[in-house]
């Protein structure tokens, strides 16, 4: 079983990256702006393109990717169907890699369900 905490490695993200926020302030916020841009609602609602964003993250093995949009798909209602779907299409294409990652997103998918 994943031990992984995505939680805190969001934590620790975030307070990781206030230096380089305070240096690159620009940057940093059109990072943010192009997030917001890309992620609203449009032809694709939100909820989409968050497990959309979610499945690149799994098949490019990025564990805070995982985190961040776990966290958002919570926030947009997303069903726990609607995420094993989206895997098994991750399993699919990325093949091992990908089931291996997927494990990591039930694991924080499960612990964020609990806060």
């Amino acid at each position: 079983m994943s031990t992984f905490d995505h939680i805190g490695l969001i934590k620790d993200i975030n307070a990781n990256l206030a230096p380089l926020r305070k240096s690159q302030p620009e940057a940093m916020q059109a990072f943010g702006q192009l997030a917001g841009a890309a992620m609203k609602d449009g032809a694709l609602s939100a909820k989409h393109k968050e497990l959309i964003a979610l499945a690149i993250g799994v098949t490019q093995h990025c564990s805070g990717c995982i985190g961040f949009h776990v966290k958002a798909l919570h926030k947009l209602d997303c069903t726990r169907a609607e995420l094993d779907e989206m895997l098994s299409v991750c399993v699919y294409m990325g093949g091992g890699p990908a089931l291996m990652y997927s494990a990591e997103v039930i694991k924080a998918w499960e612990d964020m369900a609990q806060k």
